[in-house]
């Protein structure tokens, strides 16, 4: 969630969507629900906006709860955490038919084989499954994605 941004955007992008925001918000940012809310409310959709402090590892929703999960640049802030298993974690909220967007810098080191996993959310049924390099679009160039330390900059995204 960050300072909201993406969730604003989203409820910008599809006005008929109730937007859920989910951040940490520790000491490492400096960022706040207060900022997000405040954001929100600048842009005329607060009404549509809700932010909530959460653990990326363990999300306090049920199973199936939302239509679309996206996330831009969270993962890899999580220390000490099995990539793989957030990545799952997320994907446990969405809808059967749901889409999903996750964009990270999926460092192999820290992700492990993405295209393993890739295939294996397409066995567990999961469809229109890829992985799209997002550092040439977002940076102009791989060189300065990498300058950037954002060399490895990836999106899976697909559909349950």
């Amino acid at each position: 969630c960050g300072s909201g941004a993406l969730s604003i955007r989203a409820a910008l992008s599809w006005p008929e969507a109730e937007v859920t925001g989910i951040d940490y918000w520790g000491a490492v940012y400096n960022y706040s629900q207060i900022m997000c809310e405040s954001n929100a409310r600048s842009e005329g959709v607060y009404e549509r906006c809700s932010f909530l402090h959460g653990d990326a590892r363990k999300l306090d929703f049920p199973d199936e709860t939302f239509d679309a999960v996206v996330s831009n640049y969270v993962y890899h802030n999580i220390n000490g955490s099995d990539k793989q298993a957030l990545l799952l974690e997320s994907l446990r909220v969405l809808k059967k038919g749901g889409v999903f967007a996750l964009n990270d810098n999926m460092k192999p080191h820290m992700y492990g084989n993405m295209e393993a996993f890739a295939e294996n959310l397409r066995k567990m049924g999961y469809q229109e499954v890829r992985i799209i390099d997002t550092a040439q679009e977002a940076f102009g160039s791989h060189r300065r994605a990498a300058l950037m330390m954002l060399g490895d900059s990836r999106m899976l995204a697909g559909r349950k």
